[in-house]
């Protein structure tokens, strides 16, 4: 059962990341806590935007493309009124899109620097 539960979270955020790149999310990555003590989800999905308005369709094109190929909601989502930081909460897979200020300030990939990290190329 763990491993389908596995290869669910690898497809959640492989699909986060498709998403985010259809919208052109800048710096792109993805980082496995699966073998990180404490980690309370499989995947973070990290990027950000250049502008609150680009922010916003990143998180939309992440649920679009969730909700089409897997039927996946969000179980919450927050930060929609300011946009500097939405988080799309997909219980295994956490997706962050920052403003690139906000994303220096909180440096979650130092943070979890513990796990496995994967760049993506950004499309242009």
């Amino acid at each position: 059962m763990a491993e389908k539960k596995g290869s669910e979270s690898e497809a959640i955020a492989a699909i986060a990341v498709h998403g985010l790149q259809e919208k052109k999310g800048i710096d792109i990555v993805s980082i496995d806590l699966r073998g990180v003590p404490g980690a309370f989800t499989d995947f973070f999905v990290i990027c950000h935007g250049s502008s609150n308005r680009q922010i916003d369709a990143l998180a939309d094109s992440v649920e679009d493309e969730l909700r089409k190929a897997m039927n996946e909601r969000p179980r919450h989502r927050e930060g929609n009124d300011i946009a500097e930081w939405v988080l799309l909460d997909y219980y295994n897979v956490v997706v962050h899109i920052f403003s690139q200020d906000k994303r220096e300030f909180y440096a979650l990939e130092e943070l979890w620097g513990d796990g496995k990290i994967q760049k993506f190329e950004n499309f242009s």
